[in-house]
């Protein structure tokens, strides 16, 4: 998992909690990396359940809402720190079904052992959009929270429905957004 997945983790800790919180859930994680983290560098996604984890212990949050939470919050980081990804969109579907296309493309350019889940989406209608995540790694609260992030920057009003293909795995994932 990329590294600056990691940082940005830190960063929502220190900021939605506090920086004391965040350097003891680093100190009582114990990471092989020892929580040091490098936007460019790569770090095994298990770092990420143990720090998860240990700030539910602290916080009494279950992991699942951080994690959701946690994408929400990468989302704006994402319009921040990339806003050429959002040019030119007109809303949520738009923005959903170019991710493979030109999000993921442009993101390989940059990172290219990025191992990225994979995201396919289809239209059963002009107000439904289905998106399917296929990951080997188990972060589709992660992807939950990405795509609630979406909807709120674009401020429309739809339902989003998750149903896990995975028996629980959290790595093969349908979401189904419709406008309301």
């Amino acid at each position: 998992m990329k590294g600056i997945v990691f940082c940005e983790f830190v960063e929502m800790m220190e900021s939605e909690f506090s920086p004391e919180l965040a350097d003891e859930v680093i100190s009582v994680a114990q990471l092989p990396s020892g929580g040091a983290y490098t936007a460019v560098g790569t770090y095994d996604y298990k770092e990420m359940l143990t720090l998860v984890t240990k700030l539910s212990e602290k916080t009494g949050t279950p992991v699942g809402e951080l994690v959701e939470a946690f994408g929400r919050y990468l989302f704006q980081r994402f319009v921040e720190l990339y806003p050429a990804f959002f040019d030119d969109i007109s809303g949520v579907f738009e923005f959903l079904e170019q991710i493979e296309r030109h999000v993921h493309v442009e993101v390989l350019k940059l990172y290219p052992d990025a191992e990225l889940p994979r995201f396919d989406t289809s239209r059963p209608d002009a107000n439904t959009l289905v998106m399917v995540y296929t990951s080997g790694r188990p972060f589709a609260a992660l992807a939950h929270g990405l795509i609630n992030g979406c909807i709120a920057h674009y401020q429309e009003p739809m339902s989003l429905h998750m149903e896990d293909l995975s028996d629980g795995g959290s790595t093969h994932v349908r979401f189904t957004l419709t406008k309301n």
